[in-house]
């Protein structure tokens, strides 16, 4: 397995609809990240910058690239990008994390 962590932004004040969206994630998105091999998948708020931590494993991490082609992916990138910063085609702004220390 490979571990992968990103950095997200939330827009200040959207702290608990970004959670009540997540506890409702649409079945068809779950099934997808799920078909893509993503597992273990957390993300974590900062509510003093609102910056979100993203942290997931799956068996080969180029299978992420194919998510931005899913039609349910966009689909959700478009409901969530009034709540969070986001690039021109709704995908959430992110910046992959560089691993620094592991202990197993």
């Amino acid at each position: 397995m490979q571990r992968v962590a990103y950095k997200m932004k939330l827009i200040k004040g959207f702290e608990a609809e970004y959670k009540n969206r997540h506890d409702a994630l649409w079945p068809e998105l779950y099934e997808l990240l799920k078909q893509t091999g993503i597992q273990d998948y957390s993300i974590f708020l900062d509510s003093e910058t609102s910056c979100l931590f993203a942290y997931l494993l799956i068996d080969d991490k180029e299978k992420l690239s194919t998510l931005t082609s899913k039609g349910i992916m966009k689909k959700w990138w478009l409901y969530m990008r009034d709540i969070m910063e986001t690039n021109e085609d709704n995908s959430p702004v992110s910046v992959q994390l560089e691993e620094v220390f592991y202990l197993l």
